[in-house]
Formats: C-alpha cells, sequence, structure tokens
C-alpha cells in the first residue's frame, strides 16, 4: 500500500527534488501547512526569514542571478502575494528564474472574498512567464516540476503557483518525483537552422567596422567564453549593456565598455560609424537606443535572442538567430574569418582619451584638491581593487548603481547584479544577502 502523506509535505518534497536547498519567506496563515513541515527537512531545506515579502523576492533574485539557479520565495496570502508584486516584474523584465509559492484560502471559499483572499493568478498572469492556481493536493508534484521547466529554459523568468489551503492540508499517494522535461508548444531551446548562421557570418566577415553589444543573454547562456572566442577571432570591440557587464573581463583589450544613456563615449560614438552590429542576448531597451530613428543608422544588425518576440521589435535587423546565445555563437565560430581591425580599434582608444580627460578625470578624483573627499567613480574603483577579481557588486539604482557599474572592475561572469528594467529602489540590500548565499565564497 502506498504512504499517504499531506500536500504540503509534497510540496517540499518536490522542491527538494529539484535540487533546492533554500528558500526565502515569510509565514502566514494560509501557507502555514506548509511551514508546519518545514520542521520536519531543515536537513535539507533551509529557510531565509525576511522581514517582508518583497525582501525575499529580491533576496531569491540575488541568488539565482549569481548562481543561474531558480530562487524559490514561499509567502501567504492577500498581501503577502501583493507584496511580491514588484520583485514578479523585476524579474519578468530583467530574464530571472523564480518559483514564488503563494498560499491560497481554502478551494470552498475562493470568490467570497474570504479574510485575505486575492486573485493572485489574475495580478500576476502579465508579469510572469507563467502562473497557476492549485486546488487538489495531488496536482501539486506535476505543477512543481513544470513550474521549474518553465522558469529555468528558455528565456527564463519567474512563476507563481497559488496553492488553496485545502490542497496543503490534504493528503495524496506519496510517488517517485518526475521531473519536466518537455511540454507540448513549449519550445524553449529551439533548432538555429545553419542558413542563419551562414548568413550572419557573411554579414559580419564583409564588416569593416564591427561591434558586438553583449547583453544579460550571453550572461543567462553561460556564452561569455564563447562572445570572446569569436570577437577575438574576429577582431572585434565588444560593447556590454548595463546587465551584460562581466561578460567581458573589464581588462580585456576588446572589452570598450557600456552602452547607452549612462555609457562610454567610445561604444555609443562608433555605434553610428559602425557598419555592422550583432547584438547578442539584448533587446536595444530605450537606454541603449535613444530614438531609435537615430540609433546606428550605418549598421547592419545580427541580432541572436532566445526570445524572437525581440526581432525587429525596436530596431530592424538585417540577420537574425532565434537561439540560446552560447549554441549560436559555438557555431558561428568556425564560420567567421580571421580578421584585424586596428584602425577601427583604435578609434575606441582615441575616444576614450577624450572621455578621461572630459568626463573621469573629474568622475576619478584625478588632479582634485586633496581635502580628504572622494569623487563616486573614485570610491567604485577603489572598493573594486579592495574587493579583490572575484567580487560580486550588487546596487540599488540610481546613481550609485551607474557610477559603480562604470567603474568597478569585472573579473568573472555573474559579478554584477542590477535591476536592470524595472529600476527598483530597495533592491540592493536583500539581493546582496541572496547572493552571499548563492556564492559565500565570493565577497559582495
Amino acid at each position: 500500500m502506498e504512504k499517504k502523506i499531506s500536500g504540503a509535505e509534497a510540496l517540499i518534497k518536490s522542491l527538494i527534488a529539484e535540487g533546492v536547498d533554500r528558500v526565502f519567506g515569510y509565514p502566514g496563515g494560509a501557507i502555514i501547512p506548509v511551514y508546519d513541515k518545514l520542521y520536519d527537512y531543515t536537513d535539507s531545506l533551509t529557510h531565509v526569514l525576511v522581514r517582508h515579502e518583497q525582501g525575499a523576492i529580491h533576496a531569491a533574485q540575488g541568488y539565482a542571478r549569481v548562481s543561474g539557479r531558480p530562487g524559490v520565495v514561499i509567502v501567504t496570502s492577500g498581501p503577502a502575494a501583493t507584496n511580491v508584486m514588484t520583485g514578479l516584474s523585476d524579474a519578468m523584465m530583467d530574464s530571472t528564474p523564480l518559483v514564488v509559492i503563494t498560499g491560497q484560502v481554502y478551494a470552498s471559499l475562493l470568490g467570497s472574498d474570504a479574510f485575505q483572499e486575492t486573485d493572485v493568478v489574475g495580478i500576476t498572469q502579465p508579469i510572469t512567464k507563467w502562473a497557476i492556481q492549485v486546488r487538489r493536493a495531488e496536482d501539486i508534484p506535476a505543477v512543481v516540476a513544470r513550474a521549474f521547466h518553465i522558469a529555468s529554459t528558455g528565456r527564463p523568468g519567474p512563476v507563481v503557483i497559488d496553492i488553496a489551503k485545502n490542497a496543503q492540508t490534504d493528503m495524496l499517494d506519496e510517488q517517485a518525483y518526475r521531473k519536466c522535461s518537455y511540454i507540448r508548444s513549449y519550445m524553449p531551446m529551439p533548432e538555429i537552422p545553419d542558413a542563419d548562421l551562414r548568413r550572419a557570418a557573411d554579414i559580419i566577415n564583409a564588416a569593416e567596422r564591427p561591434m558586438i553589444i553583449s547583453g544579460h543573454g550571453v550572461m543567462i547562456s553561460g556564452a561569455e567564453r564563447a562572445l570572446q572566442e569569436l570577437a577575438e577571432k574576429a577582431d572585434i570591440p565588444v560593447a556590454t549593456t548595463l546587465l551584460g557587464l562581466s561578460t567581458i573581463p573589464t581588462a580585456h583589450r576588446l572589452n570598450k565598455g557600456m552602452v547607452g544613456m549612462h555609457g562610454n563615449v567610445g561604444p555609443n560614438w562608433n555605434t553610428n560609424r559602425a557598419d555592422v552590429i550583432v547584438a547578442v542576448g539584448m533587446r536595444f531597451d530605450d537606454r541603449v537606443t535613444g530614438d531609435v530613428e537615430c540609433y546606428a543608422t550605418g549598421a547592419r544588425i545580427v541580432h541572436i535572442d532566445i526570445d524572437a518576440s525581440e526581432f525587429n521589435k525596436n530596431i530592424p535587423a538585417a540577420a537574425t538567430i532565434h537561439g540560446d546565445a552560447r549554441h549560436a555563437l559555438e557555431g558561428l565560430i568556425p564560420m567567421i574569418t580571421s580578421k584585424t581591425h586596428d584602425e577601427w580599434l583604435a578609434s575606441f582608444d582615441r575616444c576614450d582619451r577624450v572621455e578621461y580627460d572630459m568626463v573621469e578625470r573629474a568622475a576619478l578624483g584625478v588632479g582634485a584638491p586633496a581635502q580628504g573627499a572622494m569623487c563616486m567613480g573614485e570610491v567604485a574603483r577603489k572598493v573594486s581593487e579592495v574587493a579583490g577579481p572575484d567580487a560580486v557588486l550588487v546596487t540599488d539604482v540610481g546613481q550609485n548603481q551607474l557610477l559603480s557599474a562604470r567603474y568597478f572592475n569585472y573579473c568573472k561572469p555573474r559579478s554584477i547584479i542590477t535591476s536592470g528594467g524595472l529600476g527598483t529602489m530597495g533592491f540592493g540590500l536583500p539581493a546582496a544577502i541572496g547572493a552571499k548565499m548563492a556564492a559565500p565564497e565570493r565577497p559582495v
């Protein structure tokens, strides 16, 4: 006879089977059966108690961004569920994998305006990859398996599982947990046609002034090595978006800084001088492009992205590669001709000298009166030097974010955690806590 377990226990066992060892959350009445069961699994699952649910989800984001694994959040119903909405929006904008579990009132009370009842699925559907309500205990394991598959594959993002209280307390037959690897009509890892790779390679090989823009998708797919190999083979300068920082080391000779309204002079100036721009895992955000009518007017765009909806959304592309960034770059490398672009690269260096004279001397405190005060860029650079090559930078939002992003030195991948698309105030401290828990050996 099969053993009977509660829905709450099935949830915890499912999380452990997915490799989860840490969850962030705050208890409440509609999720208390799950919290009661946590006591039996403290050797396998660590719960991090926060003081506000928004702190829980930002900590889970920091954890996910450093580890590359989905962050997990457990909160109760009603106001607790609505308190995670900002984090869900943030994670959706920045493609951060999360599994957020919310408690819900008994299924028999749904729609009655019961105490702390909120339509969690209705609220979260626009800001998640998937949101589902579970009303039966026996559905929990399969839903959890599907949630982790959706959150962590393709373009990652947050999912929400809203679990009625009766589904947590009711019993089900314990069965071996089965991970999800396939969902009909969901194709997270599309095959890349050779013809698309060849068209992109022909455009790159014909370029005289090519530039790569490395985005967050490079970091998500683990494509840093492939990015550098392609850039080095064709001698192509690399610029990054804000979330693409640390996809290429700061000290690399082909790293020309950050693009966009807070970026470096060189890549911004040369955006409109380039004849080819290879955009990898980035979405041509307005903070990168400014007026799209004036952006990269002389360049043919080669756009590589896992999300086909980004193609031609803001900037028209001459060639697109729909697929994982690492797979795409690895497929391109054998097709790319070895070249040198000495004069083109030198133009970035000339811009660097102008920028240093006009901007960075002030930002870095060069030549400033010796009155004990430090400039913002100088602070960021000194902190980076003291923290060392393994450091992870976590920022809040505003001037502190952009100055530290610009002047911090990045040596390893996954070395900057910041709220990019949503620009969430209050992100920094909880995200730093989650980041440290994901990488306790790295200074954060």
